[in-house]
């Protein structure tokens, strides 16, 4: 990973904005700064080029009378030199070597001429080009120097050189200023920045906790109360558009919501409805088809074969009907009844009564010790049992067998398995049926799972497999003929949530398990 990619990066809108207008800042700050120091940089070089100028060879020129030459007498030796600056340093050269060389310390230029020069700046000076030209050396005994070499009379270079040492400090001194102020600066403007993006983020902010509200709230079934809208600014603005935007989308979501509700319920009191008044027409049929099997005389076998299918047809109609009113009944919110339930007794029943029903399959328990007893309705979850019972029975082939567990865990071991079933389960969990750490209680969490080592749900069914009308019975066992409605696992589920339980499925080829987990909670006689 690349060294920029490890940066901090800013998260949120505010804090890049924020991040931006300082980054920005600072550019600015650095360019400004840069340009000042450069400019002023070259116009204090420029200065001295031309002081440097006014001095000409006049103080190199003076100095070789003091030298080692007696007999160079070529009128050179007059130069006025009272008038040359404070650290002014001169040089003769003959023959690239220094012979002479002065630096004028108190102004007076006979007071203090001597200079030690190591063997680098004589050779330094050497180099420096008789051009006429401002050059910059770095003469180890006095610092930077800005000199001039320039031909003399007697085939001599006479160099003449003034500090940078003003240059350099003036130019250090404002890099210092342009440092401590520009630093103020975008510490100043950063926290100004920060508060000014704040408050113009105030109605974004406005918006996002109304997205936040509304995204929290259960919009799968039954009545739903949007939140207060959010308030809007000037629509001329981004963040006004943003918020009036939103707002009509609320609008819209609520006024979707309001007829889904309605058209849920106008179903449901159809289905409701239809499921009661079918009962006795259905009944009626089955009725006169018993009826008529019963004629004392004889019939011919067409029509005995007939009155069987017609007294076979309204049975299976009328379990239909009965189960299409009871999911109209708890899509409602109609309670259950709740007393003691001894699940125990209800799995040795379900079981045997499944034995009977199919021999062919092998059919195991494994149950605890003590028995287990849930708040709940009777009746219903022995619905439940005999449902996932006939489910495992009609849905593999014969053969196959079927184990029924039982038993219970505490809170912290069902939070445990939640996290573990939410992990591994494929397909199969009750939709709205909350969480297991919600079904369980402070008491525990009693789980029933029915297992067959059968040919398993199809991959593309287990999604839908507790929705109604789901029938797999072709996928599971080829040679299944007729079966249910596909509400049998619908009822499971309608159920099973009704008790603040949930279901799941877990399945594979070769091990299938439909696991219900139901609260102990408290239970009474009533």
């Amino acid at each position: 990973m690349s060294p920029v990619r490890q940066l901090p990066r800013p998260r949120t809108l505010r804090a890049r904005l924020t991040f931006g207008l300082v980054v920005l800042l600072a550019v600015s700050c650095a360019a400004v700064g840069l340009a000042a120091v450069v400019e002023l940089n070259g116009f204090l070089t420029q200065r001295l080029d031309e002081q440097l100028a006014q001095v000409g060879t006049r103080f190199p020129e003076s100095l070789e009378h003091k030298g080692v030459l007696p007999d160079d007498h070529d009128g050179d030796e007059h130069g006025d030199t009272r008038r040359l600056a404070t650290g002014t340093f001169g040089a003769r050269l003959l023959n690239g070597r220094v012979t002479h060389q002065g630096l004028i310390r108190s102004g007076d230029p006979s007071a203090d001429l001597d200079v030690d020069l190591t063997t680098a700046d004589r050779a330094r000076l050497a180099s420096v080009p008789a051009d006429g030209r401002p050059h910059t050396v770095d003469l180890s005994a006095l610092g930077d120097y800005r000199v001039v070499a320039s031909a003399g009379r007697d085939r001599d270079v006479l160099i003449s050189g003034l500090p940078l040492e003003p240059v350099e400090a003036t130019v250090h001194r404002l890099e210092l200023v342009a440092g401590i102020v520009f630093g103020l600066a975008l510490v100043v403007t950063g926290v100004a920045g920060a508060l000014w993006v704040r408050w113009s983020l105030r109605p974004l902010s406005r918006v996002a906790d109304t997205a936040t509200r509304v995204s929290e709230l259960p919009l799968a079934s039954g009545v739903v109360a949007l939140p207060a809208r959010a308030p809007e600014t000037d629509p001329r603005g981004e963040v006004g558009r943003v918020a009036g935007a939103f707002n009509r989308m609320l609008g819209h979501v609520e006024d979707a919501l309001t007829k889904r509700h309605a058209s849920e319920e106008r179903l449901r009191s159809f289905a409701a409805d239809a499921s009661h008044e079918l009962r006795t027409p259905v009944a009626s049929v089955r009725g006169h088809a018993e009826l008529a099997l019963l004629h004392p005389g004889p019939v011919p076998a067409e029509v005995t074969r007939a009155l069987e299918r017609i007294a076979a047809e309204s049975s299976r109609m009328g379990e239909m009907v009965d189960d299409l009113l009871l999911l109209a009944r708890l899509d409602a919110g109609r309670p259950l009844e709740r007393g003691p339930v001894d699940l125990t007794r209800l799995v040795l029943d379900a079981v045997t009564d499944a034995r009977a029903a199919g021999p062919g399959h092998r059919w195991t328990l494994d149950l605890p010790e003590e028995p287990v007893t849930v708040p709940g309705d009777t009746h219903r979850l022995h619905q439940v049992l005999a449902n996932l019972l006939a489910n495992a029975r009609l849905h593999t082939p014969t053969g196959t067998k079927v184990t029924v567990t039982l038993e219970t865990e505490t809170a912290g071991e069902a939070a445990r398995t939640a996290a573990d079933g939410d992990r591994t389960s494929e397909g199969g969990e009750v939709p709205g049926a909350g969480t297991e750490t919600e079904t369980g209680t402070g008491a525990g969490t009693a789980r029933l799972s029915v297992h067959d080592d059968g040919p398993g749900v199809p991959e593309e069914l287990r999604p839908g497999v507790f929705e109604r009308f789901t029938r797999a019975e072709h996928r599971r066992r080829p040679d299944a003929s007729g079966g249910g409605a596909g509400l049998g696992l619908s009822i499971v589920a309608a159920v099973v949530e009704a008790h603040g339980g949930r279901v799941v499925l877990d399945s594979r080829p070769g091990a299938t398990t439909f696991t219900v987990l139901l609260p102990l909670g408290e239970v009474s006689s009533g």
